[in-house]
């Protein structure tokens, strides 16, 4: 069977997107961007689900609200985000063409991506900080060539800028849908949100 790696922007609870999103692109490797439980309607439903698919994940700013408020969650849940990485690489191709990629749940230093800080892989939307909207965009001035794909910007939407940076949060627990990118096929897929569960907001 040949590949099929499946990118999934944020999930916040809303497991019967990921599982129509799972069984609308059948992977052989999913890698989610962060932010997969708290908000939506499901959170331990998400959880049986990459369990049961054995997906991977970055950590977002979402899952360390979960660590602070460990004793709400099931054990092994709380164990597989302490062990999440702030980002994760590889090497592909798509349409016969050789591709880097990391995924990071928020950003990178786009002048020096392996100097990335914690808070900046979990957070951060703007460089050098989120503290003026005066700042550029982290993915404005990211050159790099490998791919980085990310999610945390709900209000902007899907941020397609292939191919340097695909921002995949498009909102689901919103009401707009789930976002999924397949590498091989350079092809963005979209599940229609279940529900609105919550207004958007920054």
């Amino acid at each position: 069977m040949s590949s099929r790696t499946l990118f999934v922007g944020d999930v916040h609870g809303c497991a019967n997107e990921l599982e129509m999103m799972l069984q609308l692109a059948e992977p052989t490797r999913c890698i989610l961007v962060g932010d997969m439980f708290r908000k939506g309607p499901d959170e331990l439903g998400v959880w049986h689900l990459i369990q049961s698919h054995q997906l991977e994940a970055v950590l977002g700013n979402h899952e360390l609200v979960v660590l602070k408020k460990r004793k709400k969650y099931p054990l092994d849940l709380v164990q597989w985000v302490e062990q999440l990485p702030l980002w994760i690489e590889g090497e592909g191709n798509h349409n016969g063409q050789p591709i880097s990629w990391r995924v990071v749940h928020a950003g990178v230093d786009p002048f020096h991506p392996k100097r990335t800080t914690r808070k900046q892989a979990v957070s951060m939307r703007r460089y050098p900080n989120d503290k003026s909207k005066l700042f550029p965009f982290w993915w404005q001035v990211y050159k790099k060539k490998r791919l980085v794909i990310y999610g945390h910007d709900a209000k902007r939407g899907l941020q397609d800028h292939r191919p340097k940076t695909l921002g995949l949060d498009s909102g689901c627990v919103y009401g707009n849908g789930l976002t999924g990118y397949l590498l091989e096929e350079d092809r963005l897929i979209q599940v229609p949100s279940q529900a609105i569960h919550l207004p958007i907001v920054e």
